[in-house]
């Protein structure tokens, strides 16, 4: 059994919509496409390629597979772990619309997504990285499938766009692993799932 471990850039105010750019994802007339960029420095730049360093094969959702194999296929990989990392790892794409994938060590997970995951997850090796892919996430979450996430919280926050978490993410307690900040304010956090949620009272004890 490996580690799924998901990977997203958030908004203070949880939003994960199109962080790279204005054509990323404007579904939803959203408009504030690229909120990450002007936040990028060094920290982040080291931390992603020390997280993109544990990953053996890649699972996407459709919109961010485009995305990928629109810019990674033609960045330089030479010195670079992350282009590196995903112009030569296999990719699994879940998509409800493609019928075949053009970029090299693609292929698409089929029908029953949650099946296959759990196939991906039951074989030995090193961790299998979500990135973006905000309706995969979800679906994952809801479906208990997701053992680590990795946020980068950014000092921004929108007021729309679509969320990381949404209506039926599986309430789970995380237990935090790692934290650190970045010279713009952004906070990298690898948080682990430990159990099911537990609650508890601050109210008085009955004095009677």
């Amino acid at each position: 059994m490996r580690p799924l471990v998901v990977t997203t850039f958030t908004t203070l105010d949880g939003v994960a919509q199109a962080p790279g750019g204005p054509q990323e994802d404007p579904s939803g007339g959203f408009r504030w496409g690229g909120w990450l960029v002007p936040h990028a420095d060094e920290a982040f730049g080291q931390q992603m390629d020390a997280w993109f360093a544990g990953a053996e094969d890649f699972l996407l959702g459709r919109r961010t597979y485009e995305i990928f194999a629109a810019h990674w296929p033609h960045v330089d990989a030479t010195g670079d772990p992350v282009a590196q990392a995903l112009q030569t790892k296999p990719k699994h794409v879940a998509s409800r619309t493609l019928s075949s994938l053009d970029w090299s060590t693609a292929r698409l997970l089929g029908d029953d997504v949650p099946a296959a995951v759990r196939a991906l997850k039951a074989a030995d090796g090193g961790e299998l990285q979500v990135h973006g892919s905000i309706g995969l996430v979800q679906t994952l979450l809801a479906e208990d499938l997701v053992d680590e996430i990795r946020t980068i919280v950014f000092p921004v926050t929108l007021g729309e766009g679509r969320r990381l978490f949404a209506d039926g993410t599986a309430p789970r307690t995380w237990q935090l692993v790692s934290s650190a900040t970045t010279s713009t304010g952004a906070l990298m956090c690898a948080h682990r799932r430990t159990g099911e949620v537990t609650t508890g009272s601050y109210a008085l004890e009955d004095q009677g």
